[in-house]
């Protein structure tokens, strides 16, 4: 397994066929990382691209508990996705389906969160239906949105800490 090597790296893999792998270090605890990623009040301040906004962010944050987020971009487009937690193990482990609301398929995300020496490690395994599915969304364009979405990320982290 490939992970980033360095704070700020965001690294994609490819592990099979039918996954991409996501990994980035966060210079912050993991469970201020996993806050992050999962309270409503926080994640519309880093998710998505810089001009986009995420107006809609609903979280239940239980084993079979939904969510959902729209976001919404400034020359009037919207984006919606939807999807519901499997598993929940605070602060290192959940995982969780995704799908888009004008995207087919639904995708099974775990992501996984290590702590060492005040740095976090965060990897997302995104499996999906098959591996057309996988490549579509890599033509996309979704290493660009990730990248983004995860710098975003990092410095919601960093202003929280200096808070």
């Amino acid at each position: 397994m490939t992970t980033a090597t360095k704070i700020g790296e965001t690294t994609f893999t490819l592990p099979s066929d039918r996954e991409i792998e996501i990994t980035r270090v966060f210079d912050a605890p993991r469970e201020l990382v996993f806050d992050a990623l999962t309270n409503p009040e926080h994640v519309p301040q880093w998710f998505g691209l810089r001009d986009w906004a995420l107006p809609v962010c609903e979280i239940d944050l239980r084993p079979g508990g939904a969510w959902r987020y729209v976001m919404h971009c400034a020359d009037g487009r919207k984006m919606g996705m939807s999807g519901v937690y499997r598993e929940i193990e605070r602060p290192e482990r959940l995982v969780y389906t995704e799908s888009f609301d004008d995207y087919p398929g639904e995708t099974i995300n775990t992501g996984i969160l290590t702590e060492k020496d005040g740095l976090t490690t965060f990897t997302a395994t995104i499996l999906y239906e098959s591996k057309e599915h996988r490549d579509a969304v890599i033509g996309s364009g979704m290493q660009r949105g990730a990248a983004v979405t995860y710098d975003r990320l990092a410095e919601y982290l960093g202003a929280l800490q200096k808070a």
